[in-house]
């Protein structure tokens, strides 16, 4: 009984530790992050240039300038075009596999959509570069296809395994008793898709749906090849309307870019780790948006 008992005992503390680990894991990173940038962030940042300016020149040697918000703006549009694409497709595909397939149609499609996810993501960067960057200049004249438009379908792709994963297992998680109160009051498939698994399973939706907005923001490989990689404003003078046919850089792109030929201990080197604390920011901002987006919902 003590043997089995110090095994327990161990076993919990392995666990506690396991959990602990994330918490950690997240805090190193942002300290190692931060103890990079912290320099030139606390000593010689121009916050008001850089949230304000679309001037990222740091290697100018006359007047280096470090202004993102072109590059902020470039992400924003890209995360726009990319949900706008990949939320409503993967929503109805969820809902297809989880309420309409027959059973062996379903296994079938679930190994092919989390196959998706295995495919790297230089190589969704080519197909960025070859396919969808033809198919642009074809249906819209444009002499270059390597815009919004391009890598936001690029994302929209690499976003459906997740959120379509998610989604479909939290509408197979609604209890069967919902859809056959529904289907007794003389529901359609539709209206019981509609008026019941949707209310009902709206908290793991928005999960889905957020974490799909976490893969398209953090992601660099494919979207370098596909955005264009131009410091420009996205909105082509119609500002706040995105204009998907435009280039754009992306926070996640100018990192991956720039930091292997900046030279350590820069003040190039040191702004390129305070925009991946802004990334590290904004990804904070969705997780507690959407945790206290859920909660809410739970105590409706």
């Amino acid at each position: 009984m003590a043997r089995r008992g110090w095994f327990e005992g161990a076993v919990e503390l392995l666990i506690r530790l396991c959990g602990l680990s994330a918490i950690l894991f997240v805090f190193g990173i942002f300290f190692l992050v931060l103890g990079e940038g912290h320099d030139f962030l606390l000593h010689r940042l121009d916050f008001v240039e850089f949230f304000t300016s679309i001037e990222w020149r740091p290697t100018d040697t006359v007047k280096p300038t470090y202004g993102a918000l072109a590059l902020i703006s470039g992400t924003a549009a890209v995360g726009i075009v990319a949900m706008g694409i990949a939320v409503p497709f993967s929503l109805g595909c969820a809902v297809f596999v989880s309420e309409f397939c027959a059973p062996r149609t379903r296994e079938v499609l679930k190994v092919i959509i989390e196959l998706l996810a295995a495919i790297p993501s230089v190589v969704w960067g080519f197909i960025g570069l070859t396919l969808t960057n033809s198919l642009i200049i074809k249906l819209t004249g444009e002499p270059v296809g390597l815009c919004a438009l391009n890598a936001g379908v690029i994302l929209a792709l690499m976003s459906v395994p997740i959120i379509v994963s998610i989604a479909e297992d939290a509408l197979k998680a609604v209890p069967d008793g919902y859809r056959e109160a529904a289907e007794a009051l003389g529901a359609t498939k539709w209206q019981v898709v509609y008026k019941v698994l949707f209310p009902a399973a709206r908290h793991g939706l928005l999960a889905a749906v957020l974490l799909g907005v976490g893969r398209v923001v953090g992601e660099t490989m494919a979207v370098l090849m596909a955005s264009g990689h131009s410091i420009r404003m996205p909105f082509d003078g119609q500002f706040p309307y995105v204009h998907p046919l435009s280039p754009v850089r992306t926070l996640t792109a100018t990192i991956a870019a720039e930091l292997g030929e900046t030279p350590v201990g820069s003040d190039h080197y040191q702004a390129l780790f305070v925009i991946g604390l802004l990334l590290f920011v904004i990804t904070f901002a969705i997780n507690l948006a959407a945790d206290l987006i859920v909660k809410g919902i739970r105590a409706e």
